[in-house]
């Protein structure tokens, strides 16, 4: 995560409660449009929708502690910081890396399409980490 920072992927800002909490409802919307893609059998938009609100719900936890992103891969090991201070489990950072992974080999490979019941996997995943990262933002550092 240093190389990150000594790289510019992420910097430090003003913390801020305000894009904290919009994040958050930008991550709720993520989902709801990834539920109604699965609805309409757009897998691949499903999945990037899901996706989009595991990203937002990591952002909300960076917006709150002052720190921007400017690389997807660098928000996973800002999250293991939470995990080395015992306060967010070691499957959180996983889960975010294999479902951002999995959004990008879709974006920008040849791979099959995925199925309805991968893309229900991955938006049950988005609803548990943003779940999660709610309940983070409420336990850690007194903002929430």
């Amino acid at each position: 995560m240093d190389d990150c920072f000594e790289r510019g992927l992420l910097r430090k800002v003003e913390p801020s409660r305000t894009k904290s909490e919009q994040s958050l409802l930008q991550a709720r919307d993520w989902l709801y449009e990834a539920e109604k893609n699965l609805e309409a059998e757009a897998y691949r938009s499903a999945l990037s929708s899901a996706y989009l609100a595991v990203f937002h719900s990591a952002r909300a936890v960076l917006f709150r502690d002052g720190v921007r992103e400017k690389s997807h891969y660098c928000i996973g090991l800002y999250l293991q910081r939470y995990v080395e201070e015992n306060a967010l489990e070691a499957e959180w950072p996983m889960l975010f890396d294999r479902i951002r992974s999995v959004r990008h080999a879709d974006q920008y490979s040849f791979q099959a399409k995925p199925t309805a019941e991968e893309v229900q996997a991955g938006i049950d995943l988005a609803g548990r980490f943003l779940d999660r990262m709610e309940r983070l933002l409420r336990e850690s550092r007194g903002m929430f």
